[in-house]
């Protein structure tokens, strides 16, 4: 309600912004409530991690990784060279004794089913291989 203390019949022209104050004292006195519940109680002193690389890893090249491809048909390419499921397994196997053990990039056709991708990706997990990637190509017009 506003009074007005003259013999002017109309509405006030002024806002009042004492509800406006109350809100914003609330709201302060809330802030001021919450925010040291913020902060964290119990102080921990985190582990210090050692970035420097010893003499051996800074010698080593880097691995190549190594691609396999799975065509339509199912067969596959160890690096471009054609080889049967056995030999992969076996090539798996010697390589995921290596240290550093390189990544396996898995290709395929695009009209490659994923049944066949699954089946080879089983293989290599089996086999070891802690690294496996998949290698697509990004759509034109993108």
């Amino acid at each position: 309600m506003a009074f007005s203390s003259g013999n002017s019949s109309g509405p006030m022209a002024e806002i009042n912004v004492t509800p406006l104050v109350d809100v914003m004292l609330v709201l302060l006195i809330i802030f001021i409530i919450t925010a040291p519940l913020m902060s964290h109680k119990v102080k921990i002193e985190l582990p210090e991690a050692n970035l420097v690389q010893n003499e051996d890893d800074k010698k080593a090249p880097p691995v190549p990784p190594i691609t396999v491809s799975v065509k339509e048909d199912g067969s596959l390419y160890w690096n471009d060279e054609a080889i049967s499921k056995e030999i992969l397994e076996s090539r798996l196997s010697s390589t995921a004794q290596l240290q550093p053990q390189p990544k396996l990039n898995l290709r395929g056709d695009r009209t490659t089913k994923m049944r066949t991708i699954n089946e080879v990706t089983k293989i290599a997990q089996g086999q070891g291989m802690l690294d496996i990637g998949y290698v697509a190509t990004k759509e034109k017009g993108q």
